[in-house]
């Protein structure tokens, strides 16, 4: 996995073998990354990383300027390599060990981007809840967005609040908006 742009542009990160992650491919993670850099200041943005695995995405957005992320994701291992990392970087990342719909229910926070990448093969049922979680929390700052990727076999339009959906490979990116 590598970092696509800013500060630490072409950066090679190599996670350990024993982590139970499957990272964004650098395709789909630059075709996501233009959508947002279209739409958003990085260097304003409060981003929310879920499922956050290696911390791939949280990297991405910090190399882009952003200062203000939060990473979630349930495996300890996860959490102390993207500690480890972004100590390194010296990027301002903080990590949260926790089930990522406990966090969702007990979190009052707000956030410009939510980004959510839970396992491909994760119950529809479950998918339907992130988004569920998020808007009746109201976890969204005014103009923010909720991106879900998830694998092209699943369908998330029909969840509400919905907006749009981009495909990238095998990956998915579905953007839900207030």
């Amino acid at each position: 996995m590598r970092i696509i742009s800013g500060k630490h542009k072409g950066r090679q990160l190599l996670a350990p073998k024993n982590l139970p992650v499957r990272p964004t491919k650098d395709m789909a993670k630059e075709g996501l990354f233009n959508i947002l850099n279209n739409r958003y200041y990085f260097p304003d943005l409060k981003v929310l990383d879920l499922f956050a695995g290696t911390g791939n995405i949280s990297f991405e957005f910090a190399s882009r300027g952003v200062d203000d992320i939060l990473a979630v994701d349930m495996h300890s291992g996860c959490i102390n390599y993207i500690s480890k990392i972004a100590n390194e970087l010296k990027m301002d990342i903080k990590t949260v060990k926790s089930d990522v719909f406990s966090f969702l229910s007990r979190n009052t926070e707000k956030f410009d981007v939510i980004f959510a990448d839970p396992f491909y093969d994760m119950e529809l049922g479950e998918f339907q809840k992130l988004p569920s979680l998020i808007f009746e929390n109201e976890l969204l700052l005014e103009d923010g967005v909720l991106v879900i990727e998830h694998s092209k076999q699943t369908n998330l339009e029909s969840i509400p609040h919905f907006d749009n959906s981009r495909k990238y490979g095998n990956s998915v990116f579905s953007f839900f908006k207030t």
